[in-house]
């Protein structure tokens, strides 16, 4: 009969995560996962995996949370959705200037890092972003529907814009921009959005 295991699994992905988060993919070696942990390799091994089981299953936590994260900003009622929306524009924003080690998404670290070669990645990484487009796609054409954006604009493409534009932030931040430059980005973008005519 299998022993049972004498550690807290969420606790390992979460020290994994911050290893392959601040670190990479490929500077990350099992070694420091375990010494980091306090657990043997033999353990980590039979209850993860090799390197890229342990990364697969820290990547797709991590794109779970970030929609989880996301549907709880954006979901709501017609009347408070352009609130919604200009609140997690300008969220991403802070967040990424608080980000004061630069260490970026993960999302786009691991796929920018590993979905050339590595095809979980690669599907996670295009769902997450898919996953990421409808939700701002719902809550653009609730905004429509509420008139605080112009009808005949069509949703789906506002909100790849609007993805775009938070992927750019992220991206600046990690390049060092300054807050001010970010939050001036979220600001922009939003005032682009067609306005219905008065």
């Amino acid at each position: 009969m299998a022993r049972p295991r004498k550690f807290d699994e969420q606790q390992v992905l979460d020290t994994a995560r911050e290893r392959f988060w601040s670190g990479g993919y490929a500077a990350t070696r099992m070694e420091d996962i375990a010494e980091a942990t306090g657990l043997g390799k033999g353990s980590l091994y039979g209850a993860f995996g090799g390197k890229q089981e342990l990364f697969h299953r820290v990547f797709d936590d991590y794109c779970g949370s970030a929609v989880k994260s996301a549907s709880r900003q954006l979901s709501g009622d017609d009347a408070h959705a352009y609130a919604r929306l200009s609140a997690h524009v300008y969220a991403v924003a802070a967040s990424t200037a608080a980000d004061t080690a630069h260490r970026g998404c993960l999302l786009a670290k691991g796929a920018a890092e590993l979905a050339e070669h590595d095809r979980t990645v690669a599907e996670r990484a295009r769902a997450t972003i898919e996953a990421l487009r409808a939700l701002l796609q719902d809550d653009i054409a609730a905004c429509q529907r509420h008139g605080d954006i112009a009808a005949d604009a069509d949703p789906g493409e506002l909100a790849a814009l609007v993805l775009a534009v938070l992927r750019g932030i992220e991206a600046l931040g990690k390049a060092g921009a300054s807050e001010e430059t970010l939050t001036g980005v979220a600001r922009t973008a939003l005032a682009v959005l067609p306005r219905p005519a008065r």
